[in-house]
């Protein structure tokens, strides 16, 4: 009960400071979810807090390149036309 309290909490403080456009309330629930994950990792001690950043920011590097892959394929594609 105390964790959907917490959760309950959380949104109605969200509410409360003015956050109106989604893309504000997407990424505070983000973040919010995010630290709880964290938080979750480690009391079980998988591992450690310095492993655990260097892991993210990995991730997040080849997050960034697969999107600017993406975005390179996406414009060579379209620049192929065939003229008649």
């Amino acid at each position: 009960m105390s964790k959907s309290k917490f959760m309950f909490d959380k949104f109605a403080k969200l509410i409360e400071e003015g956050f109106i456009s989604y893309k504000d309330f997407s990424s505070e629930i983000l973040n919010i979810l995010k630290s709880k994950r964290d938080e979750i990792i480690f009391k079980m001690k998988l591992t450690s807090k310095e492993e655990t950043d260097i892991l993210n920011k990995r991730v997040e590097n080849l997050e960034k390149k697969i999107q600017k892959l993406e975005k390179n394929y996406l414009k060579k594609r379209s620049k192929k036309v065939k003229k008649l």
